[in-house]
């Protein structure tokens, strides 16, 4: 009696599950440090920080409304009289540097 093993099902596991962990730990990590690169005033937008993971798609989010100015430079309340500016001298859009640091390690661990 013979029995037939089909590597390319063995591979597709091993891979399939590879990218949920990886996607699971680059989600969690990107989280760790927008929190920590977040300015904090009150603490509200730090703490606000979450994420959701699926199988293959990691997001971090905020519902924090003053979250899009702080973070990006967008959206200025009249305020900031135009200006960008934070107590911490935080860089805009450091939600997104994060993030490519993060897919830039991702791609360097896989050779891709």
């Amino acid at each position: 009696m013979a029995r037939e093993i089909r590597i390319n099902r063995i591979v597709d596991e091993v891979f399939k599950k590879e990218i949920v962990e990886t996607v699971q730990k680059a989600t969690l990590s990107w989280e760790t440090k927008v929190k920590l690169a977040t300015p904090v005033d009150t603490g509200n937008l730090r703490n606000s920080w979450d994420h959701k993971i699926e199988p293959f798609i990691g997001t971090v989010f905020t519902n924090v409304e003053y979250a899009e100015p702080v973070a990006y430079g967008t959206s200025l309340p009249p305020s900031w009289d135009g200006q960008y500016r934070t107590r911490q001298n935080t860089i805009k859009g450091y939600p997104e540097l994060i993030g490519k640091q993060i897919a830039t390690d991702i791609q360097n661990r896989f050779n891709i």
